[in-house]
């Protein structure tokens, strides 16, 4: 009952107050990445699978500027990632214009994270699973170390949550998370800004 109905109830109320409580931050934190970005803008938009893998529109607060090389290729991440959108990815601040995402349906507030399209030939069986259930903002694996441990891992977890989706492990979801972002913490793996790209072996 809760995974059918509940889960998609609270989603629709908490992100809808969420919204409305937060709307003064978003609005500064939106001033404020327009100018920090360089002409930039200030949301990231992109496709990414969701539930059953019907592809949808993430929108992110962006935290990069668009700088590139004297070839044209962007700059790695840690050379784009600005002070403003360092502080606005250590408190998680980018993820909260999800809460549109969640409102329309498109995701959940908990649940695996929605990772890039390319993603999805490379994946096996066992871990295409995590898209059984809606993404969510944050998730079990989030918990477990977010942008800090592998890719096998960060699946394991997934496959774990959608086979044990209930109230209780949501709220410990929750709680978790808050302790995680009160304390700034693996927001960055061991050898990157960000996470490492999957490429089907790590």
């Amino acid at each position: 009952m809760y995974r059918r109905f509940f889960k998609r109830f609270f989603d629709i109320i908490i992100s809808f107050t969420a919204l409305v409580c937060l709307s003064p931050l978003l609005i500064i934190v939106t001033i404020w990445l327009h100018f920090a970005n360089k002409g930039a803008g200030a949301f990231f938009l992109q496709e990414r699978p969701g539930k059953n893998a019907k592809i949808f529109k993430i929108i992110k607060y962006k935290t990069m500027t668009d700088e590139r090389d004297e070839n044209g290729n962007l700059l790695p991440d840690a050379l784009r990632l600005t002070k403003v959108g360092k502080f606005v990815r250590s408190t998680s601040i980018d993820e909260l214009p999800q809460l549109f995402n969640v409102l329309k349906g498109d995701m959940s507030l908990i649940g695996p994270r929605p990772l890039l399209i390319q993603y999805l030939p490379l994946y096996s069986p066992t871990q295409a699973r995590r898209h059984e259930v809606r993404p969510g903002i944050t998730g079990w694996a989030q918990c477990h170390g977010r942008n800090a441990i592998n890719w096998q891992e960060r699946f394991t977890l997934d496959v774990w949550y959608v086979d044990n989706v209930n109230l209780l492990t949501d709220i410990k979801i929750v709680f978790i998370t808050i302790k995680k972002v009160l304390c700034r913490s693996d927001i960055s793996s061991a050898t990157s800004a960000t996470m490492e790209p999957f490429n089907g072996n790590n």
